[in-house]
């Protein structure tokens, strides 16, 4: 393309600055590249403004990562990359079994993955799934042999990009000028010594297998092809590609640490714990009598309880296939047509223990049932003076071993097509237009649940006269094709039993998004708009955006109705859209120029005038200043104020029953035990006060969630102070200060809250949202729950430092050493769920109702990679994960640390690659060379957790070990 004047007089001067260590341009260094080849600069984009700048600079801190990062990483799931930097918090992994969206999301300073907003060259994706949890952008969208490079922008932008870039912003640059033709294969796998003496302790005492002591397991394959033509005028370019992703599953019961549920018992050992409900079945009234079979006999359960842990997935088996276009073509000198096209499927199975009967609720078993032995009919019927005539209530807990492992199946097909022009009006004015259409479509099979209407008719059994035993409903026509279900005597259970029980779910949806955008952006420095004393006139944006969410999400009735007993409640169908109209404007304006005591100082200003279907608007802003007093010293600081819209899940999705992971307060053996006084306003009578029945082993209680169609745009104000340093030739420090604070933040008041605002405080308007059942008074059985919906209330605030740190070294004739260090040192991590109400500081924390994963103070890598002249690069890097203690709140509702806390974690890497010949290189490593095991935790929240582990913050599975080659000619 042309150069242009404005090119060719913008000085790199007024726009240097440190965006991050790796793609940080010292002035010194800058001028330099400068002096003989400004009629060969071109402007680019920088991530977080669309002002055309001549380098990689800007007053707002960019963390880069390249396609050399990628590759010495040894990584095919671009979330695992991204999940390593200091700045970001682990969403859906590859790692969560319960509670999987089968997709992988990026969490910006643990504000949730909804509030981090995720582009592709500078433009929206898709919205991720239609399921619950699952809206946030799917990276799993993006091969990483793709990737160019990836700026990670750390706080609000929404003044450039619009809503949800909160956080901030991950903005994926794919390769998109390829020549020639490239085949890259890596494969991968775990390595693991299976050697927690505490853990096989706990196995062995509780009768649970213990898996080999050396392991190796989750092979992954992952083939890519890129291939590129130039046109044969030299004035197009296109790049296609197709890549393949085999990963295989790894199951709990192949690590020592997760082969069973682990719990810590009062002596604080840890010891194998796990669910009531259990193979040989539960038949309990939680009170008088608490028994479970041996044979066709009835036993006393003692305690006894099931190990969920060995069948569920520690990594999700998974196929993922992509191909896509990206293509350029000048129409002239000054204007250029561009596309991109790409396409994912992407299957994947969750896998996590059989279902059940889960006391879903009271049955009435008759003591003539014909499935009794003596022994038991005098056990559970007679003891209690009941005649042949009577029933008993109960509620049953059966584990469904015999019908095996529950898997969902979760599969995503996206379809991603842009078109748009871009080039130059003039010497002074460009222009950018685009339309992005984005879809998703969801297919999710859930398999081997059973249904809650045919347990409880398969538990009246009944003979019909002619000596066959048979259900109630067989005998009264309700269900002719009903088969009594054996729980007294688990051996005699066969097929027709359960393919009578089994019913499969089935939900479908999609989601849609379409953007239209276009921008000018221009110098004004020909018109005559400089600042006195500077000789670069005001850069300048002016653009208009409108965009579509559409979303829908369509389960069948057996999800609808809640009769799947492994569901936890019903899944309720979504359907909804909104469209936003906008304004924005950037100004990049030059106040000083070379005086004596500053080189440069710029000013940033930006702002986005938002116009929702919802009849809701908003405005967004930013002011920034950057500042270079010398080759050696600067500064940069910035405000911006970024919103975030209910997404169309927020906005419309109807309420319904869930679980959350909590330990109730007022049940036998409670952590942190409340008073029977506080228990009593949460509905809990004299005698249901300490009772076993309050309990649920595995920690799993119910709540009623869903969306608010009234929700307002929450904000965000986000400040940030940056200091940067070039003290020596090669050595490159920035150093930033960042504050953000979300106010009406959308979200739940989390159930744990609520039921302490009620015990505690007494606030009735909180007790209202508690329905305990009158009979137990619990929160796990049947549907009693913790409403819990969304609002707008409350507030989250995250404050630290990030440094980065950047030196290059020369050995002379030995190449280089090159030395980087980036870190997050976090102050603060605040969340207050009432106006006026408690604050809960999560720094150094974890817990399983309001902090969630762990928050250390401090996160760091450490990488050092020797350059030798031999064509060949070797990385060692080490990674540093703070300590965390367990968060929680005695009886009085002060903070104290719990008994499980998480030790720091210290992982080294190491790896190379070596430029073979001139069309070939190979690249091998191994990450956790130590083979670090992670730190435990019982009961850990859902979705988060897995495995007593959080996979997402530590390396789950062991040792990593990775090769792979690239095969390429021009």
């Amino acid at each position: 393309m042309k150069q242009s004047s404005l090119c060719r007089a913008i000085k790199l001067s007024i726009f240097a600055s440190s965006v991050a260590a790796s793609s940080y341009i010292p002035l010194s260094v800058a001028a330099e590249e400068e002096e003989g080849a400004t009629e060969t600069v071109e402007r680019i984009e920088v991530t977080g403004s669309r002002i055309k700048r001549s380098a990689m600079v800007g007053a707002s801190p960019v963390t880069t990562v390249t396609s050399e990062d990628i590759k010495v990483a040894g990584i095919t799931r671009v979330e695992d990359l991204l999940n390593d930097l200091p700045a970001v918090f682990a969403g859906q992994t590859s790692g969560t079994a319960n509670g999987a969206t089968g997709t992988a999301t990026v969490d910006l300073r643990n504000l949730g993955a909804s509030r981090t907003l995720v582009l592709i060259n500078g433009r929206r994706m898709p919205s991720g799934s239609p399921s619950a949890g699952g809206i946030s952008a799917d990276v799993n969208q993006i091969p990483a042999a793709l990737i160019e490079r990836v700026d990670v922008l750390t706080g609000g932008s929404s003044a450039t990009y619009g809503s949800d870039a909160v956080a901030g912003v991950v903005n994926f640059i794919l390769k998109d000028d390829f020549e020639g033709f490239q085949f890259e294969y890596q494969g991968s796998m775990y390595q693991h010594s299976n050697d927690h003496g505490d853990m096989r302790r706990a196995l062995d005492e509780s009768g649970f297998e213990a898996p080999e002591t050396n392991v190796t397991d989750g092979n992954t394959h992952d083939f890519s092809v890129l291939l590129g033509v130039n046109s044969a005028d030299g004035r197009g370019n296109l790049t296609a590609y197709a890549t393949l992703r085999e990963v295989d599953a790894v199951t709990q019961n192949n690590r020592d640490y997760s082969a069973c549920a682990m719990d810590i018992n009062s002596d604080g050992e840890r010891v194998c714990a796990g669910s009531s409900t259990i193979p040989t079945g539960r038949f309990t009234d939680f009170d008088t009598f608490d028994l479970t079979t041996d044979g066709n006999t009835f036993v006393d359960r003692d305690g006894l309880l099931y190990n969920y842990g060995p069948l569920n997935y520690f990594q999700r088996p998974d196929t993922r296939k992509t191909f896509g276009v990206t293509g350029h073509y000048d129409l002239s000198d000054s204007h250029t047509v561009y596309t991109e096209m790409s396409y994912m499927d992407d299957r994947t199975v969750a896998q996590i223990a059989p279902s059940g009967s889960f006391f879903n609720s009271p049955v009435n078993v008759q003591c003539n049932n014909p499935f009794l032995s003596e022994q038991q009919y005098n056990k559970l019927c007679v003891t209690q003076g009941l005649g042949v005539d009577d029933s008993v209530s109960m509620f049953v807990g059966k584990r469904n071993v015999e019908g095996g492992a529950r898997q969902d199946d979760l599969r995503h097909t996206s379809s991603r097509f842009v078109l748009g022009i871009r080039g130059e009006i003039n010497d002074d004015w460009t222009y950018d237009a685009f339309m992005n259409f984005g879809s998703v479509a969801y297919i999710q099979t859930y398999q081997n649940d059973l249904s809650i209407t045919r347990i409880g008719r398969a538990l009246q059994a009944v003979e019909d006269g002619d000596g066959n035993i048979v259900c109630q409903s067989v005998v009264d026509g309700s269900d002719p094709s009903c088969v009594p279900w054996n729980v007294f005597n688990p051996s005699q259970i066969d097929q027709s039993q359960l393919d009578y029980l089994t019913i499969p779910l089935y939900s479908r949806g999609d989601t849609k998004t379409k953007q239209l955008s276009g921008y000018v952006t221009g110098d004004l420095t020909d018109a005559g708009v400089v600042v006195p004393g500077t000789s670069t006139g005001v850069g300048v944006v002016f653009g208009l955006e409108h965009r579509k969410e559409y979303l829908t999400l369509n389960p069948d009735s057996n999800f609808t109705s809640g009769d799947g007993a492994g569901q936890g409640g019903p899944t309720s169908g979504v359907t909804g859209e909104f469209d936003v109209s906008e304004f924005f404007t950037e100004l990049n304006i030059p106040l000083i120029e070379d005086t004596s005591y500053a080189e440069y100082i710029t000013l940033e200003l930006a702002y986005r005038y938002s116009d929702y279907s919802t009849d809701k608007q908003t405005d967004t802003y930013k002011t920034a200043f950057d500042v270079r007093f010398n080759e050696q010293v600067g500064l940069r600081a910035s405000y911006q104020r970024a919103v975030r819209a209910g997404n169309v899940r927020d906005l419309f999705r109807p309420s319904g029953i869930g679980l959350f992971n909590w330990e109730d307060p007022c049940g036998a053996g409670a952590e942190n035990p409340l008073t029977q006084e506080q228990c009593a306003r949460t509905g809990i009578t004299a005698n249901q006060y300490g009772s076993n029945a309050l309990i649920n082993d595995a920690g799993q209680y119910n709540s009623v969630t869903g969306g608010n169609p009234d929700l307002s745009p929450e904000k965000s104000d986000t400040y940030s102070f940056g200091l940067l340093l070039s003290p020596i030739d090669n050595l490159d420090i920035a150093i930033d200060y960042f504050n953000i604070t979300v106010n009406d933040a959308i979200q739940a008041i989390p159930e744990a809250t609520i039921h302490n605002e009620c015990a505690v405080n007494g606030n009735d308007e909180f007790c209202d949202l508690i329905n305990r059942d009158p009979s137990t008074g619990s929160l796990w059985i049947g549907s009693n729950a913790i409403t819990a919906t969304d609002i707008n209330i409350g507030k989250v605030e995250t404050a630290g430092v990030d440094f980065d740190i950047s030196y290059r070294y020369s050995l002379d004739d030995l190449g280089a050493m090159r030395f980087t260090l980036i870190g997050t040192w976090l102050d603060t991590y605040s969340v207050q769920n009432l106006p006026g109400g408690d604050t809960d500081d999560c720094v150094g924390y974890w817990d399983r109702a309001v902090c969630g994963a762990p928050m250390p103070e401090l996160r760091t890598n450490l990488s050092a990679t020797w350059i030798t002249p031999w064509d060949a690069n070797i990385t060692a890097k080490v990674r540093y994960f703070g300590d965390a203690d367990e968060y929680t709140r005695n009886q009085q509702n002060e903070v104290v640390a719990g008994p499980t806390s998480l030790n720091a974690q210290t992982y080294f890497d190491l790896a190379g690659s070596w430029n073979v010949a001139s069309d070939i290189s190979l690249r091998a490593g191994i990450n956790n060379v130590f083979d670090v095991t992670p730190p435990l935790i019982p009961n850990g929240p859902s979705g988060i957790a897995n495995g007593n582990i959080f996979p997402g913050s530590y390396d789950a599975l062991g040792r990593y070990l990775f090769a792979g080659f690239t095969y390429s000619f021009n």
